[in-house]
């Protein structure tokens, strides 16, 4: 199961996401977000089927050049990349079947 963390202010810069080698799901939202939290569950289920894979739950808002830089505009966003080069993108998961289906892209 994927631990249920905070999304973490610290992020990393852009330029070492773009070389990243493997999978990286990339979680933008905020705490306080009620769409954020009510998605957790379902985030838990789709990528907690998929445990090698690095998961980074990053704070967004503004002044937030990390979600600038994905053209992040609702929360949560996930972006899927793999070796550094985004594959899917899904926002706002209803069901973790759309989960499932960006993952699949990663293979």
């Amino acid at each position: 199961m994927v631990e249920q963390c905070p999304y973490t202010p610290d992020a990393p810069a852009r330029e070492q996401l773009d070389v990243l080698a493997g999978v990286t799901v990339i979680e933008f939202g905020t705490n306080w977000c009620g769409y954020c939290q009510r998605a957790q569950p379902v985030i838990a289920e789709a990528l907690g089927r998929h445990q090698a894979m690095r998961h980074l739950k990053i704070e967004d808002g503004p002044g937030r050049l990390l979600g600038r830089s994905f053209r992040v505009k609702l929360w949560p966003t996930l972006i899927f990349l793999r070796d550094g080069q985004e594959r899917a993108r899904v926002v706002r998961p209803a069901c973790a079947e759309e989960l499932d289906d960006a993952l699949a892209t990663l293979r």
